[in-house]
C-alpha cells in the first residue's frame, strides 16, 4: 500500500437562439446565469485514490492550490487528473468504460473469471457553501454501474456531483480537435455546456437511446408505426432542446471567445446543422415539427443505411481564428494549440462572470507543446482567471515559474510524492 501526504496546505451558421429555444434548455440556461458573488474557486483539497489505474492507495493534500505533477511517461500522472475528471458527471478526460479504471493487478475472481476490484475516488472540495466530502467509484467487482456519495450519504445519480465541482480538460489527444471528426467536437462543446445545463446529459442519453431503438426497428423490417412515431417524437423534442443548449453556449461563449489575450487569439464560434438552421428561422415547436417530419420521411433511407440521417448527432463545431481570419482546421499546429488553450481560458472566465464558480481546469502535458512566450503567458492567464490547476509534464522545469504557487508532486511507480517546497 502507497499512502502519500502533502506536507504542504453545410455552411456555418451562427446560432443566438435565445428565446427560441425549448422551455426546459432556457429555464437551465436562465439559472445558471445567476450571479452568486465574488468568483468562487472550486478547489479539491484532498484527493484520495483506492484500486485506480495503477494507484493502490494514495492521498494527496493540496490545500486548494493548485497541483504539478512530474515525472517520466507511463508513470501514471494522467491517472490522477482522470480521476478529478470523474469527480464530474460524465466519463472522465478518457471515456474510459467504469471496469477500465480499475487498477489491472487487483482482480478477484468470480466464477473462474478475473473480475476487477471496486475502485473509489474520494475528495474533500471546496465550494462556495462549505466544505464537502464527494466520492465515486464502481459498485461492485464486475458491475458496470457507478455510485456516487455526497457526505456520507448515497446520491441519486452522478448529475449530484455538479452542484459541488465543475471542471474543464485539455488533454494531448484533444490536439487533434479541429482537424479529426464532428463527434468530438460535439464532444468537447457537450462537456462545456454541461457545466452550465446539468440536465443536457440526460437530454442527449433520451435522444440517442430513441435514435438506437428507432433504427433497431427499421433495420427489423415491419416496424409498429405507433412505436416508430412515439421514437420520433422523443428524438424531435430531446433533440432540438440539445440543439438549442448548444447553441445559446455558443453564442455567450463566443462573446468571452472574440478577445484575444496575448498570444492567445480571439476565436469565433459557430455551429451549423439542420436543427441549428431551423432554430435560427423560427421557434423551437416549429423546429421539433421539421425533426419529426424529416425523421419520418426519411425512415426508408434510414433503414437501408442505418442510423439517422438528420437530428443534432450531425451537428459541427466550427472554430475561425480571428487574429489570421482563418478556419482553426487551416491553422498549425501551435496556433490551434493556442485556439483551443483560449477557448478552455474563455470558458472559466465565462463561468466566474455568470456564475460565480471558477472550475477546476485538468491541463495535461500542455507546457511542453507550447513555446516560452506562449507557455509564460499561459502561467499568467491561469493565475488571473484564479482557477485551481492540475498540470501534468515530464520537465519539472518547464513549471518553474509556478514555484512558490503550485504544490510539486513527484510521480512514479504508483507513488505521488509531495516536493518540498524551497524558500
Amino acid at each position: 500500500m502507497t499512502t502519500v501526504m502533502s506536507g504542504s496546505t453545410g455552411a456555418p451558421i451562427q446560432t443566438g437562439v435565445a428565446g427560441s429555444a425549448s422551455a426546459s434548455a432556457g429555464d437551465a440556461s436562465e439559472s445558471a446565469r445567476e450571479s452568486v458573488g465574488a468568483p468562487f474557486p472550486a478547489a479539491v483539497e484532498r484527493l484520495t485514490l483506492t484500486d485506480f489505474r495503477c494507484y493502490e492507495n494514495v492521498r494527496m493534500e493540496t490545500g486548494g492550490r493548485s497541483v504539478v505533477l512530474t515525472g517520466p511517461n507511463g508513470a501514471g500522472k494522467t491517472n490522477v487528473l482522470e480521476a478529478v475528471s470523474l469527480l464530474t458527471p460524465g466519463r472522465g478526460l478518457r471515456r474510459s468504460s467504469l471496469s477500465e479504471v480499475a487498477r489491472q493487478d487487483a482482480v478477484r475472481r468470480t466464477s473462474g473469471a478475473p473480475s476487477p476490484r471496486a475502485w473509489a475516488v474520494a475528495a474533500k472540495v471546496a465550494t462556495p457553501t462549505g466544505v464537502a466530502d464527494i466520492g465515486t467509484g464502481l459498485a461492485g467487482p464486475g458491475a458496470e454501474k457507478r455510485t456516487v456519495r455526497i457526505d456520507g450519504d448515497n446520491a441519486r445519480n452522478q448529475a449530484a456531483l455538479s452542484e459541488y465541482l465543475d471542471a474543464q480538460w485539455l488533454t494531448p489527444q484533444m490536439d487533434r480537435l479541429f482537424i479529426d471528426g464532428r463527434p468530438a467536437r460535439r464532444r468537447f462543446l457537450d462537456r462545456l455546456v454541461y457545466g452550465y445545463d446539468p440536465a443536457h446529459s440526460g437530454r442527449i442519453s433520451a435522444y440517442e437511446h430513441a435514435m438506437r431503438e428507432r433504427a433497431r426497428l427499421l433495420r427489423d423490417g415491419a416496424p409498429d408505426t405507433a412505436w416508430l412515431t412515439a421514437l420520433e417524437d422523443t428524438m424531435a423534442t430531446k433533440g432540438v432542446a440539445v440543439a438549442a443548449a448548444r447553441g445559446e453556449l455558443v453564442d455567450r461563449l463566443g462573446r468571452f471567445c472574440c478577445a484575444s489575450h496575448g498570444p492567445f487569439p480571439g476565436a469565433e464560434l459557430t455551429i451549423d446543422g439542420d436543427v441549428e438552421r431551423w432554430l435560427g428561422a423560427g421557434p423551437a415547436l416549429e423546429a421539433e415539427d421539421n425533426l419529426r417530419g424529416a425523421l419520418a420521411a426519411s425512415r426508408a433511407q434510414d433503414s437501408a443505411v442505418g442510423g439517422a440521417q438528420v437530428g443534432p448527432h450531425r451537428s459541427d463545431l466550427h472554430v475561425r481564428h480571428l487574429d489570421k481570419d482563418q478556419p482553426a482546421e487551416l491553422c498549425s499546429t501551435g496556433e490551434q494549440k493556442a485556439l483551443l488553450i483560449a477557448i478552455v481560458l474563455a470558458d472559466a472566465r465565462m463561468a466566474a462572470a455568470e456564475r460565480g464558480r471558477v472550475p477546476v481546469l485538468l491541463l495535461d502535458e500542455v507546457a511542453a507543446h507550447l513555446d516560452q512566450q506562449r507557455r509564460e503567458a499561459l502561467f499568467q492567464e491561469l493565475s488571473a482567471i484564479g482557477a485551481q490547476v492540475w498540470l501534468t509534464g515530464t520537465d519539472r522545469g518547464l513549471f518553474e515559474p509556478l514555484a512558490g504557487e503550485a504544490l510539486f508532486f513527484s510521480v512514479a511507480a504508483g507513488a505521488v510524492t509531495p516536493e518540498l517546497e524551497t524558500v
